[in-house]
């Protein structure tokens, strides 16, 4: 058995990041498609520790205590780059988002549940195969699990829930860009690049000088500040009303903070460097997806998945189509409509953080969507939840579902 500290651990994330840079870089399809660097290299990183442990009896153990810290520093950094006024322009988005939303989470299920009936499985195993899982992640997968475990006597429900939250963020990761890429090309989408523009920021830096001036070390140290206090502050927050009956998550206190920070802030004097901030906030994310991707345990996944693993797979064919035939239609069929198509897919099968994943790997190719980087994150971190929490309580209520 091999522990690794901290340190190492991260060491062994940044090698693990460059790895996936190195590979999406030369090998083309991963280029074409734009699947992000921390699924590529997460996934290998896996691999060979699955093989280490099968073969050789080695068993590799990372310190993942910051991850969480992680993913909170990006959301804040999230807030710190979103301008509402590029929102309220792009505002309807958001409405057409969650409007679209709904059924989505209404046809997985029922999907879910038609193939594990189909699959002489029990009904509340097309509920974890659907949104518990796909769209609920590692955590609502598991209270349901315990849930169902102690209520309805499912065997190895718990471990059957991690699996599928598991696969569904791989597949959420590995789909997202090229379905982004498909639209963009199937309908001809002029990108930013491709209008020599960037999308201007309203304000604190020109265009002109964004492009120009180099980030400065007190910018960057000044971006790290803020972006911890949206950190402190959001933890705060979250514990100060943890109790109470509407409970949101850690990164969308932190992320509100970063909004209010980085629209009243001009007011007081506080002009932040946005390219150092996307940069900050994009290391975090990586560090967080590296590893995620890095604990995969791809033993656990090989042994459960069986009839789950069908299921899954026509979850994902049923997602990419609806990207494509709703979600991308619905959203206006602008570029902002085709990298939110490639988020959307993120949300349904994965993560949140697999949705941004999938949006920085087509803006760092084709330009800046800031409408998705702000809309994205509001819909998948808070609004999925409520909706997801509503049509999962009617569902098993029901006598064919809950009651057998």
């Amino acid at each position: 058995m091999i522990s690794l500290s901290l340190i190492q651990s991260l060491l062994a994330c940044c090698l693990v990041l460059l790895s996936g840079r190195y590979l999406t870089k030369r090998i083309t399809i991963l280029a074409k498609y734009s699947v992000p660097d921390s699924i590529v290299g997460g996934l290998i990183f896996a691999t060979m520790t699955h093989i280490l442990s099968a073969w050789c009896g080695i068993q590799i153990y990372l310190d993942t205590a910051i991850k969480p810290t992680f993913l909170l520093l990006f959301f804040g950094c999230v807030g710190l780059t979103a301008n509402l006024k590029l929102l309220a322009k792009g505002g309807s988005k958001l409405i057409v988002l969650v409007l679209v939303l709904a059924p989505f989470l209404l046809i997985q299920n029922i999907v879910g549940l038609g193939l594990a009936n189909l699959l002489d499985m029990h009904p509340l195993m097309g509920l974890v195969g659907g949104t518990i899982t796909l769209v609920g992640g590692h955590g609502t997968g598991a209270a349901y699990a315990a849930r169902f475990a102690d209520f309805n006597n499912i065997q190895n429900i718990t471990a059957l829930a991690m699996t599928s939250a598991t696969i569904g963020l791989v597949f959420g990761g590995v789909l997202g860009g090229p379905i982004s890429e498909w639209l963009i090309k199937r309908y001809k989408i002029v990108t930013p690049k491709q209008q020599g523009i960037k999308a201007k920021t309203d304000g604190d830096i020109s265009e002109k000088e964004n492009n120009i001036q180099q980030i400065t070390p007190a910018e960057f140290i000044t971006s790290l500040t803020v972006a911890l206090i949206t950190l402190v502050g959001g933890t705060y927050l979250s514990k100060l009303v943890g109790s109470s009956t509407v409970s949101l998550p850690n990164f969308l206190w932190c992320l509100a903070i970063g909004i209010i920070v980085r629209n009243l802030g001009p007011i007081t004097g506080l002009r932040l460097n946005d390219k150092a901030t996307e940069i900050l906030g994009t290391v975090m994310l990586s560090l967080f997806l590296g590893l995620t991707m890095m604990t995969l345990d791809l033993a656990s996944a090989a042994r459960l998945a069986g009839p789950l693993a069908f299921i899954l797979v026509i979850q994902s064919i049923v997602c990419a189509l609806y990207c494509c035939l709703v979600v991308f239609k619905a959203l206006k069929k602008d570029y902002e409509s085709a990298v939110m198509a490639g988020a959307f897919c993120g949300i349904g099968l994965g993560t949140t953080a697999t949705a941004i994943a999938n949006m920085q790997a087509i803006a760092g190719r084709h330009g800046n969507a800031p409408q998705s980087f702000i809309v994205i994150p509001l819909t998948g971190a808070f609004l999925v939840d409520i909706m997801n929490v509503i049509i999962l309580t009617a569902l098993i209520s029901l006598p064919c579902v809950g009651g057998v």
